[in-house]
């Protein structure tokens, strides 16, 4: 290192998260939402199901 010359900098830090946007936080929780979620999970829990028992 030559005299004079300064190390280069290291890397920057980075900016503080902003927290994001919740959707759960944001609706209310309803009968009718919980219904739909339900019925929009369940090709998951489909899925889980046949899993689950391949593993026991």
């Amino acid at each position: 290192m030559e005299h004079g010359t300064s190390p280069p900098p290291g890397p920057p830090t980075p900016a503080p998260l902003a927290p994001q946007p919740n959707r759960v936080l944001a609706e209310p929780a309803t009968v009718e939402a919980c219904r739909a979620d339900y019925v929009a999970g369940a090709d998951v829990r489909q899925t889980l199901a046949a899993q689950e028992a391949r593993h026991h």
